[in-house]
C-alpha cells in the first residue's frame, strides 16, 4: 500500500498525535461501556476518570512544541492527505484554545447539573426545575460564541461546532425551502389519506429474541463485519461508537411492541458504522480517520434508514424473515407492512416523528436557538414559544412539558447549534440517493438482496476520504454540487404521493 504521509514535518506530527489518538481511543472504550455494561453507581468515578482524560488530551493538543510544528507545516509542500491533517488540527487547536480552561470546567459542571435537573424535571413533567439551568445554559452558550468569535451572528460560532464552515444563512435557506414546499406536501399526503396515520401494527407485541434473529438478519445481509470488525449491543437510545476502523460498534433498543423502532434503529446505526468502516486504512491512527461532520454522518445513516430501510423492496426482502421470526405477521401483507414503515402523522415527539414531519421539529428548535442568542429570550419564554410555533408548523399544541419543551436532552448537555446536522442529514440522503441512481439501478440491487455496489459507491464517494476535506468540498468533489434541498422534496412526492 502507497505511504500517504511523506513529509517530515507531517511524520512528526502524526508520531506526537498517536497519544493523542490513544487517549481519544479509551475515552470511546469507556463511553460505550458507560451505556451498555456499566452498573448505575459507576458514574461517579467514570465522569471523573473521563472529565481528566479530556484534560490531558487537551494539554497534548496544546503542548507548544505541538502547536509549532502545526503552523510549521502550513508552509510545507503538501499533498491533499498532509493538509487534511494540517486543515484538522488547526482546527481542534484553535477551538480548545479558544476557551479559558476556568470556562471549561464551568460548562462542565452546569452540563452535568442541568442534565441531572433535565432528568428530574422530565419525570415530573414539571419545567420549573429546568428552568434556572436552562438560563445558565444560554448564558455559557452566548459566552462560547464571543469566545470563539463569528463574523455575522453568534449562532454561526455554534454551528460551525457541529457542521465545520456552516452558517446561519445556510441554515435559513434550508428551512425556508423546506418549509414553503414541504408544508403543502404534508396537506396533501395526510389529506389523501392513502399513507396511514397509524397501523395496527404498531400494538404488537413481539419477544426481544424473536427480533434478535431479524436484526441479526439485516446486518449479515448489508455485510455488517460482525465478529471481526464490528459487534452489535443493547442501549437506552441507540448509537454507534468507532474505536477506530477495525472496531465498530453499534447498539439498538426492544421495547417489545412497535417492531419497525428496532429494525429502523438497527439500519440507522449501520450507516454510521459502514462510514467508519470503510474509510481509508492507512488513515489509522491519524486526525483525518472518523467521518468529517455530524452532518455528513446523518446523511449515511438517514440514506440506509429512509432510503433503503422504507422502500418497498427493502420490506418485500425483509417479509419472509419477519414471517418466520413474528407470529403475528400472519395477519399480515407485504403492504401493510410497507404502510406501516412509511406511516405520516403530526407527532409532538421529533424521535418519534416520520419522514415527512421530522424537519419542522427542527425547524422549531433551530428558532428558537436563535431566539435565545439573538433575541435576549429567557427560558421562561421558551414553553409557549415552543407550543405557538409547534402549532403553526405542524398543527397540534403540546399539553405537557414533556410532550414539549422537555424532551431533548440536547440543550441539557449544552448542544446548542446541533440539531440542524440532522436535517442537512435528511436532506443530503436524498441528495446521494438521486445522483447515486445515475450509477446505479438502486431499487434493483435492493429487490436482489445486493448491497454491495451501494456501499462501493458510497465508499467510492464519500467514505474513504475520512476527514481530508471539509464538509461543503466533500459534497462539491463527490456529487458536483452543494447541498440542495429540492431532492428531499422531490424525494418525498415520489414516495408519498
Amino acid at each position: 500500500m502507497e505511504e500517504v504521509f511523506q513529509n517530515e514535518i507531517i511524520k512528526e506530527i502524526l508520531a506526537k498525535y498517536r497519544k493523542i489518538w490513544a487517549i481519544g481511543h479509551a475515552q470511546s472504550v469507556l463511553g460505550w461501556d458507560l451505556e451498555v455494561n456499566m452498573p448505575k453507581e459507576g458514574i461517579m468515578e467514570r465522569s471523573v476518570a473521563q472529565g481528566e482524560l479530556s484534560v490531558l488530551s487537551q494539554e497534548l493538543l496544546l503542548r507548544p512544541d505541538f502547536v509549532e510544528l502545526v503552523e510549521k507545516a502550513k508552509d510545507q509542500e503538501l499533498n491533499e492527505y498532509e493538509r487534511g491533517v494540517v486543515r484538522v488540527l488547526d482546527r481542534s487547536i484553535r477551538i480548545t484554545k479558544s476557551f479559558p480552561p476556568e470556562f471549561l470546567r464551568e460548562v462542565s459542571e452546569v452540563t452535568a447539573q442541568a442534565t441531572k435537573a433535565w432528568e428530574e424535571a422530565k419525570a415530573k413533567d414539571d419545567f420549573s426545575k429546568f428552568e434556572p439551568w436552562l438560563d445558565k445554559i444560554i448564558d455559557l452558550a452566548k459566552r462560547a460564541a464571543e469566545y470563539l468569535g463569528y463574523e455575522e451572528e453568534p449562532y454561526d460560532a455554534l454551528l460551525d461546532l457541529y457542521e465545520e464552515g456552516l452558517r446561519t444563512k445556510d441554515v435559513i435557506r434550508m428551512f425556508d425551502k423546506l418549509e414553503k414546499d414541504l408544508k403543502p406536501l404534508l396537506d396533501k399526503i395526510l389529506e389523501e389519506g392513502k399513507v396511514p396515520r397509524e397501523h395496527p401494527l404498531e400494538k404488537e407485541k413481539y419477544e426481544k429474541e424473536w427480533m434478535e434473529k431479524v436484526n441479526l438478519w439485516i446486518l449479515e445481509k448489508f455485510g455488517f463485519p460482525l465478529g471481526t470488525r464490528a459487534r452489535i449491543d443493547v442501549s437506552a437510545h441507540p448509537f454507534t461508537t468507532e474505536f477506530g476502523i477495525k472496531d465498530v460498534r453499534i447498539t439498538t433498543r426492544y421495547e417489545g411492541f412497535d417492531f419497525r423502532r428496532t429494525v429502523l434503529s438497527t439500519i440507522h446505526e449501520f450507516g454510521h458504522a459502514l462510514y467508519e468502516l470503510q474509510q481509508d486504512e492507512r488513515f489509522m491512527f491519524t486526525p483525518i480517520a472518523g467521518g468529517v461532520s455530524l452532518g455528513i454522518h446523518e446523511s449515511q445513516s438517514r440514506f440506509w434508514e429512509n432510503v433503503i430501510g422504507r422502500s418497498k423492496e427493502f420490506v418485500e426482502l425483509l417479509y419472509p424473515v419477519l414471517k418466520e421470526n413474528l407470529p403475528f405477521i400472519e395477519e399480515y401483507t407485504p403492504e401493510d407492512v410497507y404502510l406501516y414503515f412509511n406511516m405520516v402523522r403530526p407527532d409532538f415527539i421529533r424521535t418519534e416523528a416520520d419522514v415527512v414531519t421530522y424537519n419542522f421539529h427542527i425547524i422549531l428548535r433551530f428558532k428558537l436557538e436563535r431566539m435565545m442568542l439573538n433575541e435576549g429570550v429567557k427560558a421562561k419564554d421558551l414553553p409557549e414559544l415552543w407550543n405557538e410555533e409547534m402549532e403553526r408548523l405542524l398543527g397540534i399544541r403540546p399539553k405537557t412539558y414533556v410532550e414539549g419543551i422537555l424532551q431533548d436532552i440536547h440543550w441539557a448537555h449544552g448542544s446548542i447549534g446541533y440539531f440542524p446536522t440532522y436535517s442537512i442529514g435528511t436532506i443530503l440522503a436524498a441528495q446521494l440517493y438521486y445522483h447515486m441512481k445515475k450509477d446505479l439501478d438502486v431499487e434493483a440491487k435492493v429487490a436482489e438482496g445486493d448491497f454491495e455496489p451501494i456501499k462501493a459507491w458510497l465508499r467510492e464517494k464519500i467514505h474513504r476520504w475520512g476527514s481530508i476535506y471539509p464538509p461543503k468540498e466533500l459534497l462539491k468533489r463527490a456529487i458536483g454540487e452543494e447541498m440542495d434541498a429540492e431532492y428531499f422534496i422531490r424525494w418525498v412526492r415520489e414516495r408519498y404521493l
